[in-house]
């Protein structure tokens, strides 16, 4: 078919559209996300796959809405002469990783496709919650995309960087995410994963969160995030020995977070006020107490 006729029926009014150069849309309706990957990839040329933002979508983690949803991120050979255009954009690059398939479209592996969205932004809460979506969800380990940031460039890897490092004394990414969430209290914890003992010495927790001044404990508790019950009993046990010790607790599962954020800080707030209007009982830090 000559130019000239693809060029009359990409017209204004046309039943085609150009979406990239020398790439046509045989129909002149919106494109579709998946018409606008291929468009990508076929303008992007062999060995090019998708990476960014739009190969995390692909593998069904849940991207935070500051990642615009129309962008198509492209990873491609060093040696390749081509430019980013229209909604594409090409990364040439040298560590050029073997591809995953996922729905017939060739994907950056997941822990490459996290780090190249979360240096493309320099809003900490959108970076923060993709990291934690990608490891909780995505079996990505915090210690695989520190290693991805180390080998890769190191442009707008500083605030990724800083949130790992933050994160490197919580025991679970859930952690993580629940101290995200208390900077937007009055008062946050005063302290995470701290052994509390009573005034005898004998042990009582160690809360993910807790406020000193109150006596407040905050219990991130990891039935529905680590998929194992057995530790029921000792949930149990914990909390028996927290009324027993006077000390107010609050348990969130790992899911609220997520669902229903503004419904924990509530509780959250709540609690402070309640133990805020007790006596404080007679219990200390380990570091205290010793």
């Amino acid at each position: 078919m000559s130019s000239k006729v693809i060029y009359r029926r990409c017209l204004p009014g046309g039943p085609w559209q150009r979406l990239l150069p020398g790439i046509i849309l045989l129909h002149n309706t919106q494109p579709t996300a998946r018409e606008r990957l291929i468009a990508a990839l076929l303008y992007a040329g062999p060995q090019s796959m998708i990476t960014g933002a739009a190969a995390c979508r692909q593998y069904g983690l849940h991207v935070p809405a500051e990642f615009a949803d129309t962008d198509v991120h492209v990873l491609v050979p060093h040696g390749r002469k081509i430019l980013s255009s229209e909604f594409v954009t090409i990364e040439r690059t040298a560590r050029l990783p073997g591809p995953w398939l996922r729905d017939g479209l060739p994907l950056a592996p997941m822990v490459r496709a996290t780090t190249d969205t979360v240096r493309r932004t320099r809003a900490v809460e959108p970076i923060g919650r993709l990291l934690i979506e990608a490891i909780q969800r995505g079996r990505c380990s915090p210690e695989a995309i520190s290693r991805e940031l180390d080998q890769g460039t190191k442009r707008g890897t500083a605030m990724p960087r800083r949130l790992l490092a933050e994160w490197a004394d919580l025991r679970s990414v859930a952690e993580a995410r629940a101290r995200q969430l208390s900077r937007q209290l009055p008062v946050p914890p005063s302290h995470w994963n701290s052994a509390i003992h009573n005034a005898a010495g004998a042990y009582i927790g160690r809360p993910d969160g807790w406020w000193e001044d109150v006596a407040l404990a905050w219990e991130i508790d990891s039935v529905d995030f680590h998929f194992y019950r057995d530790g029921y009993a000792r949930t149990l046990h914990r909390n028996n020995r927290y009324a027993a010790a006077g000390i107010t607790v609050v348990q969130t599962l790992p899911s609220r977070l997520e669902s229903d954020p503004m419904g924990v800080l509530a509780e959250l707030r709540s609690a402070y006020q309640e133990a805020s209007a007790r006596p404080r009982p007679a219990v200390f830090l380990a570091d205290e107490a010793a």
